[in-house]
């Protein structure tokens, strides 16, 4: 039998919020068993950014990366950001250790070349290396993972966390079982983000498609959602989107068996999406 573990991504907004970062913090020491942390950051990096009058420019929620940016992204993302969270969760007796990608050749990339847009010093990941992760796990520390990786000439990338924490899940599948969260400060996926009442209870793959046209899907939700089905279709065992307090509270499905072409289910738990298999 696998052994369970919970792989859960923490998005920028919350980060940037110290009490709701402790609150998130707080929660994921409470996990229990075998976790893997993966964080964003780049509500804190566009406000460097912006201190420093850099252009940031966003394509479906990605953020293009020139030569300035990626020096901006690695120290935030892999220095100050990465770091805070360690210490953090090292007050809190849970033994954390501080990666990226790059360290120990941990996830490569590849240089993003699509539909011919420059997307700059942006990677998408190509490998993960399942077995350096286990060894860290193995050893009863909790990897907290920066979203910078490596291209293996020499040359850092800037890549998308929710891409990351899909990729990982899925390479960890392969011998877990995993449950993948992804925690940010949103109740979950709406219409309308001014209205509590557009919150959409329940997506097929075809709805998010149509969602996703018509434009009542926010862009920083575009990557989730993405990577939320990819990561169900690679063999993840479930995945959540929860706010950020709420993932300890998370509900335990039923495996659906229904003969039918494969579609994806969302439900929609108190404050909380939750895409519990393919079915």
């Amino acid at each position: 039998m696998k052994k369970e573990i919970y792989i859960v991504k923490i998005g920028g907004n919350v980060i940037n919020d110290s009490i709701k970062l402790n609150q998130f913090l707080r929660a994921f020491q409470a996990l229990d068993g075998l976790k893997l942390l993966i964080h964003g950051g780049g509500a804190k990096a566009t406000q460097l950014a912006e201190r420093l009058s850099l252009n940031v420019q966003m394509i479906e929620g990605r953020r293009v990366t020139d030569d300035n940016m990626i020096e901006i992204v690695t120290m935030v993302y892999a220095g100050l950001i990465n770091k805070k969270i360690v210490a953090t969760l090292q007050s809190g007796k849970c033994d954390a250790t501080g990666l990226s990608g790059v360290d120990a050749n941990l996830i490569f990339s590849k240089k993003r070349c699509f539909d011919g847009i420059d997307y700059g010093w942006v990677g998408d990941p190509s490998l993960v290396n399942v077995a350096r992760i286990s060894t860290f796990i193995d050893h009863g520390l909790v990897p907290v993972l920066a979203p910078i990786t490596h291209d293996g000439q020499g040359n850092l990338l800037n890549t998308n966390a929710d891409t990351i924490a899909n990729v990982v899940a899925s390479a960890m599948a392969k011998k877990y079982e995993v449950h993948l969260i992804y925690a940010f400060e949103q109740s979950g996926v709406m219409k309308d983000i001014q209205n509590p009442e557009s919150l959409i209870k329940s997506i097929s793959q075809s709805d998010y498609f149509e969602l996703k046209v018509n434009g009542f899907v926010s862009k920083g939700m575009i990557p989730k959602l993405d990577n939320a089905f990819q990561a169900l279709a690679n063999g993840v065992s479930q995945v959540c989107i929860v706010k950020f307090d709420k993932i300890n509270s998370r509900p335990i499905p039923k495996r659906l068996g229904l003969d039918c072409a494969p579609i994806f289910i969302v439900i929609l738990f108190e404050n909380s999406y939750f895409i519990p298999y393919l079915i």
